[in-house]
């Protein structure tokens, strides 16, 4: 018997634009990031071919396991490389239905323990098992700054370093996404073209105000519109006077970005709603070779993964 731990972290939508569709599939260009929340995967072997998961905490113990993804990934592994089964054991701490990719994350935490636990080395089919399993179950195998576009399949990481300061209120409830994309669909409203590459290029200059400015999400005003607590979220984030206030993802879950992590910490004891709120930081990319992006960030023509 073997076992492997994998830690995953949650990932944040600094901008999130639909640019088309394609394949019935909306195309996305985002300013994505990994922020210090994470899910713990531990995965022990097995000699019978099966596959079992087990979750723990944020209310995942009520996911059936026939709709648990993380599952799904161990036994399309299974099947692709012809290995033994697996136990799974996901200690969760990322908030569920939030927007911030606690699904993928322990996806992604499963195919990477895998291939640990296995010896496999195969960069592009681990990633296509990704693709099939979420949009951005891709870039959380890697995690970091990256800009991701299409539909989550080409993420163009990014070796930044210098740390972003956020403060996250999650409200108690979720938003379908689909619901949210079909609403998107029918208006404009909302809509900030060229966000995503003006966040980079303030990011990259050292400009947290212009970063600040720059924070958007096209799914904005379809998610506030189905839940109403993701309003009262962004209200009262944006009382605090961060740098900027954006919904990640789908939502429901709205950030606010600070210059220092003590003003977070002074805007979570000032807030008086019964969301959950949690002060982060994001974390860099530590498992892919990162190439630093020294010029404009602008264009896409950037290594890809």
């Amino acid at each position: 018997m073997a076992l492997v731990i994998e830690k995953v972290y949650a990932k944040i939508n600094l901008t999130l634009e639909i640019v088309g569709k394609e394949g019935g599939y909306h195309l996305l260009d985002s300013f994505v990031a990994s922020v210090d929340i994470f899910d713990v995967v531990t995965l022990t072997s097995r000699k019978d071919g099966l596959c079992s998961v087990r979750m723990r905490g944020m209310g995942s113990e009520q996911i059936p396991p026939e709709e648990n993804n993380a599952l799904k990934a161990a036994e399309k592994f299974c099947e692709k490389y012809d290995v033994n089964g697996v136990d799974i054991l996901v200690d969760k701490n990322i908030p569920m239905g939030a927007g911030l990719g606690g699904s993928s994350a322990d996806v992604a935490g499963v195919l990477n323990g895998m291939a640990r636990l296995y010896k496999i080395d195969d960069e592009e089919g681990l990633d296509a098992i990704a693709d099939e399993l979420g949009s951005d179950t891709r870039y959380m195998r890697h995690g970091g700054f990256a800009r991701m576009q299409g539909r989550g399949n080409r993420c163009y990481y990014m070796g930044m370093d210098e740390p972003l300061h956020l403060l996250l209120i999650c409200p108690k409830a979720s938003v379908s996404t689909r619901q949210c994309f079909a609403i998107a669909d029918e208006t404009d409203a909302g809509k900030n073209e060229g966000a995503t590459a003006r966040a980079i290029d303030a990011y990259v200059r050292g400009d947290l105000e212009g970063l600040g400015r720059a924070l958007h999400n096209d799914l904005f005003a379809p998610a506030k519109a189905l839940c109403p607590k993701i309003a009262e979220a962004y209200e009262a984030a944006s009382s605090f006077s961060p740098l900027g206030v954006t919904m990640t993802g789908s939502g429901s879950c709205v950030m606010a970005l600070f210059e220092h992590e003590e003003f977070c910490r002074y805007a979570k004891s000032r807030y008086r709603g019964d969301a959950l709120c949690i002060v982060t930081k994001t974390v860099k990319n530590k498992r892919k070779k990162r190439e630093l992006w020294k010029r404009e960030l602008s264009t896409t023509n950037t290594e890809e993964a």
